[in-house]
């Protein structure tokens, strides 16, 4: 049976939250992992409550998230030449996406760490390309959009090989594409060109993420217990708790549900406690995940020595437009795009991790 158009409205798109619980020192702890696998994100924010002034350590390591580049105009055949590859791919981790697209109207492209170059196209597009795809899977009956990967790191995508010429000329002279791609590109040590310096001809700007810090006083926060992801009555708030109230906060909602509020009628979740003040960090930009995991484990150092705080949060937010969300797994908008996790690190080092995602995505790792 068909649902009438009007109350298809009224109902809420399906969203998923995935939870785990773990240790940040345990030999088999997938918390790094689980960073690494999300390579596009745009927005990093950490709270902790009962601090005033952060550590020189972390100002540091927040100071040191490092530039991005967004280069204009950048023909999408530039980054199967293998020039590029062997300069910046086979070198290091190399992450590209377009900017100013919208996954669900506009072709758009992605280069991934592991050397997958994704395009999400629209079928005329597709057509003209004649490279092997698959539908997209968010097209609904009349496909109209479909997803290429070309695996640069392919031993068969060398420069001589059938396969790598049939590309170069699809991209460049058949159906070439142009965007304006964010680019970052993290090595260990190892020397070569920049991608300021490689993409000369192109208009190329040295980005810097923003930060800004604040100080949130007299904040509610609910008391968590790291054993108990359900929570427990009249003890502790569970994890699904947790993540609402850290929205809210976030969004910079109040949370004291009056009568008079006409945006929002939300309170903090029983129990909570009163905390006289709470350090807050954003950092907004193309932010890749060897700099996130660096910022994890200095968040974890600051257990180190005897804190007021229980437990302190790092969220970090996907780009909504990404053809993909964690690993190589497909990402559509649908109605907001959304593709964010949050880990709640706990004085004894135990760390909660919730994995969110809207309509259009599998299921988080």
């Amino acid at each position: 049976m068909s649902v009438p158009p009007l109350r298809r409205l009224r109902q809420a798109p399906r969203h998923l939250l995935v939870c785990e619980k773990g240790h940040a020192r345990h030999a088999r702890s997938r918390h790094a992992a689980h960073v690494r696998d999300h390579a596009y994100n745009c927005r990093v924010s950490f709270l902790i409550p009962e601090c005033g002034i952060l550590p020189e350590v972390l100002k540091s390591t927040v100071a040191d998230v490092g530039e991005y580049y967004l280069v204009r105009n950048l023909s999408v055949h530039e980054l199967v030449t293998h020039e590029f590859i062997d300069a910046f791919v086979k070198k290091g981790s190399c992450y590209a996406l377009t900017y100013n697209t919208k996954i669900d109207q506009d072709n758009t492209a992605a280069l991934l760490p592991n050397g997958k170059l994704i395009l999400s196209v629209d079928k005329d597009t597709y057509e003209e390309l004649g490279l092997q795809g698959h539908p997209s899977q968010y097209s609904g009956k009349k496909v109209m959009r479909y997803i290429i990967t070309i695996d640069l790191t392919d031993s068969s995508f060398h420069p001589d090989s059938k396969k790598h010429n049939r590309v170069l000329w699809a991209l460049k002279e058949k159906k070439p594409l142009e965007f304006d791609f964010l680019m970052a590109w993290y090595n260990t040590g190892a020397e070569g060109s920049t991608l300021m310096s490689y993409f000369s001809k192109n208009q190329t700007q040295a980005l810097k993420p923003k930060i800004t810090f604040s100080t949130l006083r007299d904040l509610q926060c609910p008391v968590l217990q790291s054993n108990e992801l359900q929570g427990k009555p009249d003890e502790s708030c569970s994890t699904e708790e947790l993540f609402e109230w850290l929205g809210a906060v976030l969004s910079q909602v109040s949370l004291d549900n009056k009568s008079s509020s006409f945006l929002s009628t939300y309170c903090c979740p029983q129990p909570n406690i009163m905390v006289e003040k709470a350090f807050l960090c954003t950092i907004t930009g193309f932010i890749i995940p060897e700099k996130i995991i660096q910022l994890l484990e200095q968040l974890c150092c600051y257990f180190g020595e005897p804190k007021l705080a229980y437990w302190l949060t790092l969220t970090v937010h996907g780009f909504a437009d990404s053809p993909v969300s964690w690993r190589e797994s497909e990402h559509g908008f649908h109605k907001g795009g959304e593709n964010l996790y949050n880990f709640v690190i706990f004085r004894n080092l135990d760390y909660w991790l919730h994995m969110a995602v809207g309509t259009n995505d599998d299921c988080p790792p």
